[in-house]
């Protein structure tokens, strides 16, 4: 009898502590990154290059683009022609960063190397392009909400410069990205709180289209994609990142300490730092990516 009243005790400790490590372990959470009002409200666009530089738009004012060192410390890096303000930026696989300027119904285009933006493509039947993603052929997929009206589009350049509408009247477009393999494209509704999955044909068009998740309640921002193909997604008013597997279940709710995130990316020494952009807070926060590998080698 007492042999036995041991070992019931040593196998309820051994599934035990398991349990009491996860119960302790407790939500993940941010840290501050940059210096908090180093940027406007209208902080967006988080995006590292090749080289680990990690830069975001509105540094101290409308218009211009911020680049933040290893220390979080920023420094303005270019300001845009009068008339442009960026949104979602982007690096292709050659080093071009490539920005979304919604006031002005343009993309721009800055060489490595320079500090001086070109426009890409430019058309006034856009709404305003948001947020961007890189294909590998180097075609970008643009959201292009009408805040207004709750509705959207989206939009592709090809390799080539044409522009071309995938699709129109969506709910409010915001967040875009590709999975890491290319097949799949990722969109989000802000207002609708839907996030939508497209498979990719070789030219970059879309079809299939399907709900890949939806939340009950808040809005979503920019999001991107980790190397296993889950999904991040900044949650605006919840001061949240929700990660999604690629069956779209909910994995992770990382608690940030603004509650305005308006978007994300992958950086870091190894890739694995998530940076996020706080639009209440005018600074960016960080956390460590929820799997281990490489985040950072991709286009992104």
């Amino acid at each position: 009898m007492h042999s036995m009243r041991s070992l019931i005790k040593i196998l309820f400790g051994i599934f035990l502590i398991p349990y009491l490590s996860s119960c302790q372990q407790g939500p993940l959470k941010s840290t501050d990154f940059s210096e908090e009002a180093a940027f406007t409200s209208g902080i967006e666009g988080p995006a590292v290059n090749a080289e680990g530089l990690l830069f975001a738009v509105n540094f101290e004012k409308e218009g211009t683009i911020g680049k933040v060192d290893q220390n979080g410390k920023g420094e303005l890096y270019l300001t845009l022609p009068e008339g442009s303000i960026g949104n979602g930026i982007r690096f292709d696989a050659d080093g071009n960063m490539f920005i979304a300027d919604y006031k002005g119904h343009s993309v721009y285009r800055v060489s490595p190397g320079t500090s001086v933006p070109e426009i890409w493509v430019r058309d006034t039947t856009m709404n305003q392009p948001n947020d961007l993603a890189m294909d590998y052929k180097g075609g970008i997929y643009l959201s292009d909400p009408n805040w207004a009206e709750s509705t959207g589009n989206l939009w592709y350049v090809s390799p080539d410069r044409k522009l071309i509408r995938l699709e129109e009247n969506m709910g409010t477009t915001n967040g875009v990205e590709v999975s890491p393999d290319g097949k799949y494209l990722y969109v989000n509704e802000s207002v609708q709180r839907k996030v939508w999955r497209y498979s990719i044909d070789e030219n970059g068009r879309v079809s299939g289209k399907a709900l890949f998740h939806s939340f009950e309640n808040f809005g979503m921002d920019g999001m991107r994609c980790d190397m296993k193909g889950n999904l991040y997604i900044t949650r605006y008013g919840k001061g949240t990142v929700a990660i999604l597997n690629p069956d779209g279940k909910l994995l992770e709710e990382v608690i940030l300490k603004g509650k305005k995130p308006s978007n994300i990316t992958f950086g870091g020494a190894d890739g694995t730092t998530c940076f996020v952009t706080l639009q209440d807070r005018g600074c960016l926060e960080q956390f460590s990516a929820l799997n281990p590998g490489n985040h950072y080698n991709k286009i992104h």
